[in-house]
């Protein structure tokens, strides 16, 4: 593990603004190998990140609400209909009725949808088990902590519902 300039548990409350900028810069470069696979795929079919973290939520939780993917994805409802009609025409997304209040569309990814968004994440999940192995339990368990403290509380409920119920 790299030496961040600290000593024990004690010390990270006191870090300085250098090794915060150090920490967002890490953050940064980090998202953007966390991105550039999938980036690639989405790129030849002309879609974005947005289509990606929409099939994300879809396939953790199917038959989730459109008001729900709002709230989880944090955009505008006009741009969430374009990305949504792009999937829905391209057959990768079915959007069906309620069924109890007949005003919410539930979100279902169609096995073409399913088999896109697994070729989207595995390499995400492929550079994160990597990156979990080299720098362990300890450093894994940490490294949650952080960005669950780093989460706005709706997101925290979100991601804990994800979690728990999926």
């Amino acid at each position: 593990m790299a030496d961040t300039g600290v000593q024990g548990g004690e010390a990270l409350l006191f870090l300085t603004d250098e090794q915060l900028r150090r920490g967002i810069e890490a953050m940064f470069f980090a998202y953007r190998g966390f991105t550039a696979d999938p980036d690639k795929i989405l790129e030849q079919m002309s879609y974005g990140r947005a289509h990606h973290r929409a099939m994300h939520f879809i396939n953790r939780q199917p038959g989730l609400t459109v008001t729900t993917l709002l709230s989880v994805l944090g955009v505008t409802k006009q741009s969430l209909n374009r990305v949504l009609r792009t999937l829905i025409e391209d057959g990768l997304v079915e959007s069906r009725v309620g069924r109890k209040d007949k005003r919410e569309r539930h979100l279902f990814l169609t096995a073409k949808g399913a088999d896109l968004e697994r070729e989207l994440s595995e390499a995400q999940r492929g550079r994160m088990r990597a990156a979990y192995r080299a720098a362990g339990p300890q450093a894994v368990a940490g490294f949650r902590q952080v960005l669950e403290a780093m989460m706005d509380p709706e997101m925290r409920r979100h991601f804990a519902t994800m979690r728990d119920g999926a």
